[in-house]
């Protein structure tokens, strides 16, 4: 496999979930111009593996032993809604009797993080990832009452704060020989050290005077990534269960209404794409990624009774084009880009990513 090979992932692992990874070890071969004795089978060439810095949230060949990453990121994500809605009769199509709503909702969040990672064996490796969030939210609609009267709402919220914590294991299941691609075996844990739904500021009627940094709620997702050399590509994919666990949340929201227990939906999250490599130094990546949420249930009591509601579906797909420079060898710039697909995901996630490497743990 060529150096162009070994860069390939670099622009991938700027996309979004988040991935997040740099150097890979390679499997030792034997020298060139050495041979066995005679009598003996040639010693095989071992499969080197590509060097990755993954797509963040898929995970790819790991970080060598001993090696320490140091990754600064910044990402801004935005999601728009501007909708018209008319209820009423149609005579024509120039002549519509009935009121009109009109409704423009604006959501942004930029997320500043620092994430390490260290290679504990060459086979397994840990991550921590600790973000600071910034989230601003406007919405403007104007609302048709009884008669011709309408009133408009108008509010601009923001929150900030640190969000929710996340440690992550890989472990490298094989060494992709026989023309075998590489399988990495994941398991994340995202912690809620951000501020959720729950912990905010509300009014008397409920209504939140601040916006969350974190979900609320204890997650853990298992995934498996895949990843297939073919010089000068490299194609991966990425397969992945959020599981969200329940809580009793037990919040008095109005005098009337008390949320006992929310249940948020598990996701079945897809993603898969390739990575080119351009030269030894630049790559680029195009790829794909779906996630297939469940319905959220709220338990509540309002009016002398429990009640149990559930949210619909979601689905979730974004387009993912990745760019990555090798600077030299342990500084890389990977700036990857999610364009939304899908009517419930964000128009756009813009991630920049800056790993630093060091050798210096490798001496234990």
């Amino acid at each position: 496999m060529s150096t162009r090979t070994a860069i390939l992932l670099s622009a991938a692992t700027g996309l979004g979930l988040a991935l997040s990874q740099t150097v890979a070890a390679q499997e030792t071969a034997a020298p060139a111009g050495i041979t066995s004795p005679v009598g003996q089978a040639p010693v095989a060439e071992q499969p080197q593996q590509p060097e990755v810095q993954a797509i963040a949230d898929i995970g790819g060949v790991l970080t060598p032993r001993g090696r320490l990453v140091i990754e600064p990121s910044l990402q801004y994500s935005h999601s728009g809604v501007n909708r018209l809605t008319f209820r009423g009769i149609e005579i024509l199509s120039t002549l519509l009797i009935g009121v009109f709503s009109a409704e423009e909702a604006e959501r942004d969040i930029w997320t500043a993080a620092l994430t390490g990672r260290l290679g504990v064996t060459d086979r397994l490796e840990l991550e921590l990832r600790v973000p600071y969030v910034y989230r601003d939210d406007t919405l403007r609609a104007t609302v048709p009452t009884v008669g011709d009267d309408s009133f408009d709402i108008d509010r601009d919220l923001s929150g900030n704060g640190l969000g929710d914590i996340e440690i992550t294991a890989r472990y490298q299941l094989n060494r992709g020989q026989g023309g075998w691609p590489f399988f990495v075996g994941n398991l994340r844990y995202k912690s809620v050290t951000g501020d959720g739904p729950f912990d905010i500021a509300r009014d008397s009627d409920g209504i939140e005077q601040e916006l969350a940094t974190g979900s609320g709620f204890h997650a853990i997702e298992p995934s498996i990534t895949a990843l297939f050399p073919s010089d000068p590509a490299v194609f991966f994919a990425n397969l992945g269960y959020l599981y969200n666990m329940s809580d009793n949340v037990d919040t008095q929201l109005t005098e009337e209404l008390r949320i006992t227990k929310v249940d948020p939906g598990d996701a079945v999250r897809l993603s898969f794409g390739m990575a080119y490599a351009i030269n030894p130094r630049a790559s680029f990546t195009l790829g794909f990624k779906n996630d297939f949420i469940d319905r959220t249930k709220t338990t509540y009591f309002q009016d002398g009774r429990t009640a149990t509601q559930s949210s619909r579906t979601l689905n979730v797909g974004s387009l993912l084009l990745g760019w990555s420079y090798q600077i030299n060898p342990d500084v890389s710039v990977n700036l990857g880009l999610e364009l939304g697909v899908t009517d419930d995901a964000p128009n756009t996630v813009l991630t920049l990513r800056v790993p630093f490497g060091t050798n210096a743990l490798a001496r234990w």
